[in-house]
């Protein structure tokens, strides 16, 4: 074959044929993630992004990605490992993102340490609109229990006795969600132990264990405000007004009786 018919052959070939390799991480920049006010743990991470180049704005191609985070890692407190939030990026402002609640899960190990033999599971779930405009879907999930002193192995519930306890879950999360805001409600699911109240209000019904709002999804938003997102990263937002704390008055003894009343 003639040397100058296959261009392999030639000594060198083209001038710069081969591309260099460049590190894909030379093309990207990091942005801070900031919880809302009502956590403990406001800086929670970091996401990466592709730095800005022609009509690819970084800061809007950020804005509506959903972040997972445990509440754990929140709140500085591992009681909460099992529960999951799922935080959506609103709006960029300089390299913070801030984030809105989006969701909230439990982790499948604790589900599935719940789930026993011998007892009947519980569900419920609602659609409830927040007085801000928002949609939310809650779900519920409990698990009845042996009467104290019984000594039958199964403690399995009545289709009529579980569709009464649904009815209580229901009522409850509609209850819940209707007489507040959004931050209020994420707020009372983070602190509160919801769960027990609807023990309360069903135990006249059939006794029931580890009752947990299993998972909240937003499904719909109000449209986007600034101000109202800056609410949920203000401090003075979140602080309650439980008034100042007041002196115990001085008790004075009475005659005769070694000054203990």
């Amino acid at each position: 074959m003639a040397v100058g018919k296959n261009k392999r052959l030639t000594k060198g070939g083209k001038k710069g044929s081969r591309k260099k390799a460049v590190d894909p991480f030379l093309r990207k920049e990091w942005y801070k993630l900031q919880a809302p006010a009502m956590f403990a743990n406001k800086d929670f991470g970091k996401t990466i992004i592709t730095k800005t180049t022609g009509t690819k704005i970084a800061s809007e191609e950020l804005k509506g990605r959903i972040v997972e985070v445990s509440l754990a890692d929140l709140q500085n407190n591992e009681d909460f490992a099992y529960r999951k939030i799922k935080l959506c990026i609103e709006d960029v402002q300089g390299y913070n993102c801030l984030t809105n609640f989006h969701g909230m899960d439990m982790t499948r190990d604790k589900v599935c340490s719940l789930i026993q033999k011998r007892q009947t599971i519980i569900e419920a779930n609602v659609d409830v609109k927040t007085t801000d405009g928002y949609i939310v879907r809650m779900f519920c999930i409990a698990f009845t229990k042996k009467d104290a002193g019984q000594i039958k192995e199964t403690c399995y519930a009545k289709s009529a006795q579980v569709r009464g306890i649904r009815a209580k879950m229901v009522n409850y999360m509609t209850e819940l969600g209707n007489k507040g805001d959004l931050r209020t409600l994420v707020h009372t699911l983070v602190t509160a132990d919801c769960g027990k109240d609807i023990e309360k209000s069903a135990s006249s019904i059939f006794p029931i264990k580890e009752c947990y709002i299993r998972k909240v999804k937003v499904l719909k938003k109000p449209k986007f405000d600034v101000t109202a997102l800056m609410e949920w990263h203000t401090e003075s937002a979140n602080k309650v007004d439980t008034g100042k704390k007041v002196a115990p008055a001085p008790v004075e003894g009475v005659a005769g009786a070694g000054g203990r009343y």
